[in-house]
């Protein structure tokens, strides 16, 4: 009940975190009791807490999406959260142009995911030719039970 009401509130809330970018300064450097942030490259702090929050809000939906999911094929959804933060990532630390060569980085992500799903797929439609089950059952025999959010992270690392 609390975890629904929790996940609730922060999709409802989504586009507020969207818009929390137009409370940052239009300068370079943006300076608070907290931090000092630099744009470098972009010379405009307001322009890449834009670009972030872009960014960083879809990759937290499609993390939240990550968690809850039930079907067998929750594991494509690895691919766009990892070039989010990819993309992310690079608009802290990069000195070059935004979202350049970013697919390099995704192959070994795609290389994993990819044929993982196929086969789990493959091995569905074998189950489906060899039994009178329908797919919807199918499904359910390879949906993953909700234990929890930190017993799902548990489960990954």
């Amino acid at each position: 009940m609390i975890t629904g009401t929790v996940i609730g509130t922060f999709i409802a809330i989504t586009p507020i975190l969207f818009y929390l970018y137009e409370s940052v300064p239009a300068d370079q450097v943006w300076n608070t009791f907290l931090f000092t942030y630099d744009s470098k490259l972009w010379g405009n702090a307001n322009l890449s807490m834009w670009i972030f929050t872009g960014k960083a809000v879809p990759c937290a939906l499609l993390i939240l999406w990550f968690f809850t999911n039930r079907h067998w094929w929750y594991h494509a959804l690895l691919v766009p959260i990892t070039m989010y933060l990819y993309q992310i990532i690079s608009l802290f630390i990069s000195d070059r142009g935004f979202d350049e060569f970013e697919l390099i980085y995704m192959v070994p992500v795609m290389a994993v995911i990819v044929p993982s799903i196929y086969l789990i797929r493959a091995k569905m439609f074998n189950k489906i030719n060899d039994v009178d089950k329908t797919m919807e059952e199918l499904e359910e025999e390879f949906r993953i039970r909700p234990k929890g959010v930190m017993n799902r992270l548990k489960e990954y690392f």
